[in-house]
């Protein structure tokens, strides 16, 4: 576990929650500044195609947002930066015009099949993606048929694995294909073999 990340999610609030139903608090000494992602990590984000975005409004509310995209679509700059493409969606804007005023950002990164999670603090930063051509061209995407209106930047604080417990496995289109694909291959040779079987045997009785 990152320790900056608990430096930043214990506050006194939260310690004080702790010693009232666990009796002591956890404690964090001397934690860095941030906590740069590894190689775990890098290659956990860059096979995700989905992730929960938190923000908070200027009046105190949290709003928690879905992304997605093709896996990797999250891209890994360096050990501490993230971005995306932030494609014309429905106009509210409401994580957008969060930023405005609170650059504070939650990332949730599931990965159902494997009940594995992974939780992410840092700072966005919004760029109107027509001061960004060069990348607009690099990170549109073709099976998403929408403009890319803004390039969201993530400069990641500390992150946070979390334990399986309470995960529902979950399974993509393509993870079940996956699995199934062969079996259906099989069914398939065997179904062709017994029509074989079964038409030699009709010529069979036909000839006799």
């Amino acid at each position: 576990m990152a320790t900056k990340y608990l430096d930043l999610a214990l506050t006194e609030s939260v310690r004080r929650a702790q010693k009232h139903y666990y009796g002591h608090a956890a404690e964090i000494v001397d934690p860095p500044d941030r906590d740069p992602l590894g190689e775990a990590e890098v290659e956990f984000i860059t096979t995700r195609d989905s992730f929960y975005l938190g923000t908070v409004s200027e009046s105190g509310w949290p709003y928690v947002q879905h992304r997605g995209g093709s896996a990797g679509f999250l891209r890994v700059l360096s050990p501490s930066r993230l971005a995306f493409a932030d494609f014309r969606g429905n106009r509210q804007l409401l994580s957008t015009g969060n930023l405005l005023v609170n650059d504070r950002v939650a990332l949730f990164l599931m990965d159902y099949a494997n009940r594995t999670r992974l939780k992410l603090f840092g700072h966005a930063r919004v760029e109107d993606a027509r001061t960004q051509p060069e990348l607009v061209a690099q990170w549109s995407a073709p099976d998403i048929h929408a403009k890319v209106e803004r390039i969201v930047f993530i400069d990641v604080v500390s992150f946070d694995w979390n334990c399986p417990k309470y995960i529902t496995p979950r399974y993509v289109f393509d993870e079940v294909e996956e699995v199934v694909g062969p079996l259906k291959s099989r069914i398939a040779e065997l179904e062709g073999q017994l029509r074989s079987f079964q038409h030699s045997t009709e010529m069979g009785r036909l000839s006799v």
